[in-house]
Order: structure tokens, then sequence, then C-alpha cells
């Protein structure tokens, strides 16, 4: 790995394209270097993962609407849509944005955390709805979103969005447009110029994740892989982009990030070495924010020790600046305990997590999300409780460079009425690569039939499984096959008029 240092240059100063990140970048997507074969399974994971909850949130409003929005844009030879007939194809932007969505409703699928924050596994449906529309093999694709999590991970590592309020789809743009680069094997100058028209287009702020969470939510990362897709078509065409995006006098970090002084330090393999930088990221085992997952199971662990939780005087939990301050008391949001809450809001309120994973001793994507589970007296009374603080020592082990170190937990102080104590830590969700019992191929496929149950049939299933199982052997014009049908029977509709 080399680390690039990124820094702001007067326009004044000629910064050549060769030395600005966008470039690196590009160089690293265009270089062809060997696939890791751990990684290639890793991609055959998360894509069943994917499938996974896009499938669960078919019926969910966002997902129809997204869909019925992608119905309108039929295209012959075009790409699938998750849940319709496979002999019906849409515009490949179109089909992103629909499966895109479904993807990311349930915020059930991969994440990574860094200096920034990253759902890697929203680099897929754009990249996989290119290659169908492209003709493209197993191994283009593959190819693609490797390099897609490489580009994502590392711009998180070496680059916070948050601090600024600014979404963290704006390190999704350049990963996408790198991805697809690297799959149509587009020469370095055309991946640079996309890399940053994707940047330029995918900035926006982080209301989308502050107060009342909206279903936008979920259509962030598929708007942004719509982008970059628009952005690649348009330098294929000879078009160009704002340039030097990231070090430019005006560019994104001189008037929105760190500003005209800033360093970053952003490390990329160097060109033509193996990427690996899937291998890092983690999945969830449950339907809410990553630093949850760690709290769900320890809730869970806590249920056995509290005998009468009407015996609680108070909750403490001690994490990280990022858990108390986004997700948790520390983020200020009054909506953060309101049982009236959207599911976008509660799955985002550590505070509600905790107390209904105590009281349950579970967590499941739909049933702990209720309007009537929400407004359970006993959960509300546990709820309000509950206090988030930061711990610089759980603040140090999240930002941790080393992936073995790296935690995103918390300890729980739990005060009695009668003075008792009950005390417990974690540090990583059990089903982190490093947790008690890591996520393997056959607990992605458990999920996956978990999810899916109920909606597909075991013969479609099946199939899928064993074709996502098979991927680097997919040839020119079988990606098609990544597609899973739903009976058009059990697809709910959105009749509403719209523009298209």
């Amino acid at each position: 790995m080399i680390i690039h240092n990124v820094k702001v240059f007067p326009s004044k100063i000629h910064l050549p394209k060769k030395k600005q990140l966008a470039w690196k970048i590009a160089e690293i997507a265009s270089d062809n270097s060997k696939l890791n074969k751990e990684a290639v399974e890793m991609v055959i994971n998360r894509i069943i993962d994917n499938a996974s909850v896009a499938i669960a949130s078919l019926n969910r409003r966002p997902v129809i609407s997204s869909r019925e929005m992608a119905l309108k844009h039929l295209r012959k030879n075009g790409a699938t849509l998750f849940g319709v007939d496979s002999k019906l194809t849409f515009d490949c932007e179109w089909a992103a944005w629909s499966n895109g969505t479904a993807v990311r409703e349930l915020d059930f699928h991969d994440t990574f955390l860094a200096a920034d924050y990253s759902h890697p596994g929203d680099n897929i449906p754009p990249l996989i709805s290119v290659a169908q529309q492209n003709k493209k093999s197993g191994l283009d694709l593959l190819k693609g979103i490797i390099t897609a999590y490489e580009i994502q991970v590392n711009l998180v590592k070496g680059i916070c969005l948050h601090k600024h309020k600014v979404d963290h789809i704006a390190h999704l743009g350049p990963s996408v447009a790198a991805g697809i680069g690297s799959m149509l094997k587009l020469k370095t100058e055309t991946i640079y110029q996309a890399v940053q028209q994707a940047l330029h287009t995918t900035i926006s702020t982080r209301q989308s994740r502050k107060g009342e969470i909206s279903s936008w939510k979920a259509y962030a990362p598929a708007h942004a892989g719509k982008l970059a897709i628009e952005a690649v078509d348009r330098v294929m065409r000879g078009e160009g982009a704002p340039s030097p995006i990231y070090e430019g006098e005006d560019s994104i970090i001189a008037r929105i990030l760190d500003g005209k002084k800033a360093l970053y330090k952003v490390p990329l393999p160097k060109k033509g070495e193996t990427k690996k930088a899937i291998l890092e990221t983690y999945t969830k085992e449950y339907s809410a924010e990553y630093q949850s997952q760690a709290l769900i199971d320890l809730a869970k662990k806590l249920k056995k020790k509290v005998k009468n939780l009407n015996q609680i005087k108070k909750i403490d939990i001690f994490t990280s600046h990022h858990t108390h301050y986004v997700i948790g008391t520390g983020a200020n949001d009054p909506q953060k305990l309101d049982p009236n809450a959207s599911r976008e809001t509660l799955d985002h309120s550590i505070m509600y997590i905790f107390a209904v994973a105590l009281e349950d001793g579970n967590w499941h994507h739909v049933k702990s999300y209720t309007k009537k589970r929400a407004k359970r007296k006993s959960t509300i009374r546990i709820w309000r409780l509950i206090k988030t603080h930061e711990d610089k020592k759980w603040t140090r082990k999240y930002h941790d460079s080393d992936p073995k170190k790296k935690a995103f937990g918390a300890k729980v102080v739990i005060t009695m009425k009668n003075g008792q104590k009950i005390i417990e830590e974690q540090g990583v969700a059990d089903a982190h690569p490093y947790g008690s019992r890591p996520f393997k191929r056959k607990n992605y496929i458990e999920k996956f039939l978990t999810l899916t149950s109920g909606i597909l049939d075991k013969k479609e299933s099946h199939r899928f499984l064993k074709v996502a199982q098979n991927l680097k052997n997919l040839k020119s014009g079988q990606l098609n096959k990544l597609n899973i049908e739903v009976k058009k029977s059990k697809l709910r509709r959105n009749l509403k008029k719209g523009i298209f």
C-alpha cells in the first residue's frame, strides 16, 4: 500500500493530473491486477447478502416507488429488476436505482467504518446493472466489484466527510465510477474524468440521516450509483470533469471539508497490487445501524442476568464518539426517543434498539420496528432510562488501523433500584470477522433463506444460490441469471401518477 498525501493547491500552481488523487484512483482501477481468491469468494457472499435484503424489502414503500419509476424505462438488452420477470430489461441506470434502493432499505447489508462510514455493498447494484446491459462476464463483474470496494474502503480510511455533515455517498460515487471503469476495461484517462464527475455530483448533506429520517436514506446510495453510471457514460463520449476535484482551489476539500490547509492521507494499493479491501468489511446479522450490532448481542446476554427489568433504575452506555453522537443521546435528536418515529429513525437510535433487544432477547428486521412494538409501555420506560456517553477508549478502538483491534462496541452499566450494578462490555458483534462466530458462506445462505422465506419458491431460491456461487464461470451475457424473480401477484404496486 502507498499512503498518498492529498492537499489543496491554488489555481496558480498547476498540479499535474498524475499527481492528483482521482488519477491515482483511476490508475488502480485500470491496472488489471490479479484477483485474490478470498476476495472473489467474499464478493459472492455479498451478492447473496444483497439479494437477501433486497428481496425482503420488495414490498416496502420506498422500494415499490423506485421500482415503479424503473418500470417506465424499458430497454431491449438492458438490465434486470429484482423481483421482476428477467425477460423484461430496463435502462441500467434505472435498474441500479431500483435495485440499489431495495438493497439499502432495511439497513441490513455490509459496512465499513474508519475515518468515515460506508456500506460498500451499495457498489454492487450499479455494477451488476451495467454489466448486464454491456454483456460482461462473471470475471469482469468480479473485477469491477473488487475495485469498487478497494476504492471506497480506502477513501473511507483517509477522508472524513461526516465531520462536515457531508453524507457518506460522496465516497460511493467515485468508487462506483472506478469499479465500472475497471469492469469495462476503460482507459485511465476516462476513469479519471468519471471519478471526478461522480464525486462532483454526489455531494449532499447528512440531513438525510438526521432528525426525522425519511425514505431518502434508502434512496441516497442508489442515486449516487445512478449518477456515477451517467458520469461514466458522459466521459466515454469524450466529456470532461471539474478538475482537480479533490485538490482544486474551489474543490470539495477546499470549500466543504477541512479547507485550504487540509492534509489527508489516503492509502491505495500499488499499481498492479492485488486488491483485498473487501476482506476488511463486515456484514450485519441484525437489521440496524452497524454500531448497534455488538450492543444487540450484549443486550441478549444481559437479559439473562437482569432478572426483573422493572427494577432497572438507569442504563449507561459508554461507547465511541460516533455511536454517542450519531445514534446515541449525544445526537440531541428528540426523535430518537419518540415512539411515533419512523423506522429509519428508530434504526438510528441505540436507545430504542438496546431497549427492545434487552426486553425481547432477540432482534427481527420487521417485528422489532412495528408501531405497536415501539409504543409498548414497558419498552418506552426502559428506552428512556438509557443514556450514552463518549469514552475515549472506545473512540480509539473505533479508529484503530489494525482490523484485529478495531472495535465498535461499548461498556454497559445497568444500575438497579437496589443499587446493584450489572456491567458487561463487548468490542465487536458476534458475527464480525473477529467475533465469536464470524459469518461464513453458510451464514450468508442461511440469512438469504430466512429473509426470502415465504417470498421465493424453493426452486428459484436454489437456482439463484447455485448461479451466484458459480459467478466466476458465468460467460458474457449470462449475468441476467443473477436476477431473482418473484410471482407477479406478490409484488405490490404504487399506481400514483408521476412524471414518467
